[in-house]
């Protein structure tokens, strides 16, 4: 099959759209990025969990973390993703730690349809390098700090439903894999 992201995208199971697509995966991997072009291409609403956790607390991830700590900053991440989850069907991005959080993963594990976005260590570098608002790089390598979280989450990052590679080309590409994905999924928990 052609990996033209420009040709005609696969049939997508209309049931897809009936739940909300979450994209998970490490800092870069181009979960914002991707998931809004993604939702272009369903007719979906995007939502980007970070962008709704700085909403809901008037202040930015990093002033969270810098004066209550990852665990309330968690705690809030995971009440923020059980709202949207609650909402119409969209495209959602979460943050890099995310699916980590046990009650977190299993709630997006339950009613929506989840894909990890795994990208090569060299390509996180890269992407993150082109933003300084990460507070987990804050004063650290970015390379060893992307190397330690790839392999703690990685191994909790396969247990989403589809696992797509987010190379370091155009994005459009990864939106058409994903998409193509998509085109083939089956479960039969969603069956009529």
């Amino acid at each position: 099959m052609s990996r033209n992201p420009k040709s005609p995208a696969p049939a997508v199971p209309a049931s897809i759209r009936d739940r909300s697509i979450v994209l998970v995966g490490l800092m870069g991997s181009g979960k914002s990025t991707i998931g809004r072009r993604l939702a272009q291409r369903l007719g979906m609403r995007f939502a980007d969990a970070d962008d709704e956790i700085e909403r809901a607390a008037g202040m930015t991830i990093s002033d969270i973390f810098a004066r209550f700590g990852e665990a309330h900053f968690r705690d809030g991440e995971r009440r923020v993703i059980s709202r949207l989850l609650g909402e119409k069907p969209m495209v959602l991005a979460t943050g890099g730690g995310a699916f980590v959080n046990e009650e977190t993963r299993a709630l997006i594990l339950q009613g929506s349809l989840c894909i990890w976005l795994d990208a090569d260590i060299a390509t996180l570098v890269e992407r993150v390098g082109r933003r300084s608002h990460r507070p987990l790089l804050k004063n650290r390598d970015p390379g060893e700090v992307l190397r330690e979280l790839a392999a703690v989450r990685n191994p909790i990052y396969a247990e989403a439903h589809i696992r797509v590679s987010s190379a370091s080309t155009p994005h459009d590409h990864t939106v058409r894999a994903i998409l193509e994905a998509l085109s083939k999924w089956e479960d039969p928990k969603w069956k009529a």
